[in-house]
């Protein structure tokens, strides 16, 4: 297919967006390591469903501008790149989707931006408000002694380093780990990253397999290794790095609760569960977990058999689920 891409001019820096269709805005923005093209499924079904939908590049990936600092890189900034693209496509409004580090860059947006965000869905990360304790404080507790990917990324080149040796050998090792095939391999082999030793390298330990799953395509992550490779991985980890800076500008959002219309999907044994100690017994169970944290929870699913690309690896399940959400706002 081929996709029609534009540079817009937002927030004081370019974000690459593919655009497709017509009607209401929707953007869909990423997590790490993605790309637009993590919603090469949800592009064309969005856009015949009547919207005009924009995949963006989030700054320090792919197509969009790459700063250097830190800060750069904070929730605020990035939240403000959202705002910029619904401007330079002259909308007033937009739905906002976003998955892994893409939730909590749509939840926050929706949460700063009341009047701008008419409904929000998340998929792998839910929303929480600011708490007590920074993120990267909080994981110090908890992993001390341990090995956590967040605290390994907070040392600026160290990761950059190590990954950029390889690109093809961290993404593919990266995606294959935490898809669902993964995940089971992981759990019937008792593999715990955590168990590994702080001092030890994000790829040590990580399973290698020979094949790739059904959920992606060689030249699929072809296209994606080609974009690491451009870009390299600065910006994406400085995310991470920022989220001290987050805890400190952010004070509006202690105990913050999404108005808009919202829902959230997840999939059942996506490791991000398991790290923020939610254990989800049930779409039930989820729903009653996190619906505090919002005035007005549609839907709150777990997908069966699923990894972290949910997107990805279940993209009719997922896409029947959005168009669900988008019936009822």
């Amino acid at each position: 297919m081929l996709w029609n891409s534009r540079t817009l001019n937002a927030n004081g820096i370019e974000i690459k967006a593919v655009i497709e269709g017509e009607g209401p805005l929707i953007v869909l923005v990423h997590g790490c390591p993605e790309s637009w093209f993590s919603w090469r499924h949800q592009i064309p079904v969005l856009a015949d469903a009547g919207y005009t939908v924009a995949a963006i590049d989030v700054r320090g990936y792919g197509g969009s501008s790459k700063p250097h600092p830190i800060n750069s890189y904070s929730m605020r900034e990035l939240t403000k790149d959202i705002i910029g693209v619904i401007d330079a496509l002259a909308f007033d409004k937009a739905i906002l989707v976003g998955h892994d580090w893409g939730g909590p860059i749509v939840w926050n947006t929706a949460a700063l931006n009341e009047e701008r965000i008419s409904a929000v869905l998340g998929l792998s990360v839910p929303f929480f408000p600011r708490g007590k304790i920074s993120t990267i404080d909080l994981f110090k507790k908890i992993y001390e002694g341990k090995f956590f990917y967040q605290l390994y990324f907070q040392e600026e080149g160290v990761a950059e380093k190590e990954f950029e040796a390889n690109i093809k050998k961290y993404l593919e090792l990266t995606y294959f780990s935490i898809d669902a095939r993964g995940m089971k391999y992981q759990k019937e082999n008792a593999i715990n990253a955590s168990l590994k030793g702080p001092d030890a390298n994000y790829l040590d330990g990580i399973p290698v397999f020979k094949t790739y799953p059904n959920w992606i395509k060689k030249e699929e992550m072809d296209y994606l290794i080609g974009e690491f490779q451009r870009s390299g991985m600065r910006g994406p980890l400085n995310r991470y790095r920022a989220q001290q800076i987050d805890f400190e500008e952010l004070l509006e959002l202690t105990g913050k609760k999404i108005k808009q219309p919202a829902a959230f999907l997840t999939g059942s044994i996506d490791p991000v569960n398991f790290f923020t100690g939610s254990n989800y017994k049930s779409s039930d169970d989820l729903k009653s977990r996190i619906e505090k944290n919002y005035e007005h929870l549609i839907y709150a699913e777990l997908l069966e058999d699923t990894g972290h690309w949910i997107q990805q690896e279940k993209p009719k399940e997922v896409n029947e689920f959005i168009l669900k959400f988008l019936s009822q706002i």
